[in-house]
């Protein structure tokens, strides 16, 4: 008979939208999953989010290795997904406007906002 001596309970959770969560934290799986395939260890990954646990992030990768064709599939999703909102974002605000529009504002140059 095999023992049991605990889990890591909501090791991954889906909240609203279908972004993927580690455990009961804001930290995306896609960031965790990104610097381990990036090459980053357990300790690494911990290092970089301290809301995390060791034992969190190591709950994560074994989720990410156990479903990988899965979690791959959504990861692709979600890099289609950000490339969409970011190609929104600068079809209504233009880089090379919004560049130009807060060096005028930076050197007093435009007439539509206060200088100090």
């Amino acid at each position: 008979m095999a023992v049991s001596f605990g889990t890591i309970p909501n090791a991954i959770r889906k909240v609203k939208g279908g972004v993927l969560r580690v455990g009961d934290s804001r930290v995306s799986l896609d960031s965790v999953i990104y610097m381990f395939n990036e090459g980053a260890d357990a300790v690494e990954i911990q290092n970089s989010y301290d809301s995390l646990t060791l034992a969190q992030v190591h709950a994560a990768i074994a989720y990410y290795l156990d479903n990988k064709a899965t979690i791959d599939k959504y990861l692709t999703e979600q890099i289609k997904q950000q490339k969409k909102i970011r190609a929104e974002i600068e079809n209504m605000f233009p880089p090379d406007e919004m560049r130009d529009k807060i060096l005028a504002r930076k050197k007093g140059e435009d007439p539509n906002w206060p200088s100090e």
